[in-house]
């Protein structure tokens, strides 16, 4: 079996690709080795490779996955980043070596997972505006010292500082909410923050999550992030919940989003699903 291993040197620790590719080989696999930053400005794949397997953190599965997708092969996930959150959520072994020899196993099976997409970047997980894409810009520097742990840092530094946003909210050219909010939260998996998540999204059900959390005091906030850390945000009364093929947001001009733990600006925002998704390497 030949293997396109694309690494992301930036996430996490451990994403050593000359240890990773021995592994690799080690399963009886032959290996290329392929940088994210190349896979991402549109570089192809070697000709006969039969598995996409990704190094890295939340961040890199997206432009993996539509690499994969376009392939038509099964992607592999190896999570080398700070919170792997879409590891965590479809039950992916965090070890380096199970997830290697799991990676290389011509036998394994696969899963369909859906992809989302914001303007032209792939996600996985979550893209979040207000709080969440506040928190990920706080716990950046808490990361090589804390973990995972920096991102509760991070969401506590945003809750005592972060302002509300005006938000409208568009399901499939619907408006279903209008009005201030400390965080809309646009869902694949609905991972995200090291183990938190909103809860209530259905596997592979052709539609986008959103959540979105009215605006209140600080002091409601800590209920907030209990419910998140339970992974029952979209349980809880008060937070607006819908699905949809296409989402869009309308916030404040320069606003942020934190898709996938990388912040970045995007406006306007309109959410969709890439048609076909990708099978996902699993246990």
């Amino acid at each position: 079996m030949l293997i396109a291993l694309v690494t992301n040197p930036r996430s996490g620790g451990s994403t050593d690709p000359h240890r990773i590719a021995a592994l690799l080989e080690r399963g009886g696999a032959r290996v290329h080795t392929v940088l994210l930053d190349e896979l991402d400005e549109g570089g192809s794949l070697p000709r006969g490779t039969d598995r996409l397997v990704i190094a890295g953190g939340d961040g890199s599965i997206g432009v993996a996955a539509d690499a994969a997708r376009d392939a038509g092969i099964p992607l592999a996930v190896i999570p080398t980043g700070t919170a792997n959150d879409f590891a965590r959520a479809q039950g992916l072994p965090e070890n380096l070596e199970r997830a290697c020899a799991l990676a290389a196993d011509p036998g394994a099976a696969t899963r369909h997972c859906e992809i989302g997409r914001v303007g032209d970047h792939p996600f996985v997980n979550v893209a979040a505006a207000g709080l969440s894409a506040v928190a990920s810009r706080l716990a950046e520097s808490h990361k090589p010292r804390l973990g995972p742990l920096a991102y509760p840092v991070g969401a506590l530094r945003a809750g005592l500082t972060a302002p509300t946003l005006h938000c409208r909210l568009r399901c499939d050219g619907r408006e279903y909410f209008a009005g201030d909010v400390w965080q809309v939260v646009i869902g694949v998996t609905g991972a995200f923050g090291g183990g938190s998540g909103i809860g209530g999204t259905r596997r592979d059900d052709g539609r986008l999550d959103v959540a979105v959390v009215p605006a209140g005091s600080r002091v409601g906030l800590v209920r907030r992030a209990y419910a998140m850390r339970r992974g029952r945000l979209t349980a809880q009364r008060d937070v607006s919940h819908h699905r949809g093929r296409v989402i869009e947001v309308e916030l404040p001009p320069g606003t942020p989003f934190n898709v996938d733990g990388d912040v970045r600006e995007r406006d306007p925002a309109r959410f969709e699903l890439v048609a076909g998704g990708v099978h996902v390497v699993v246990p």
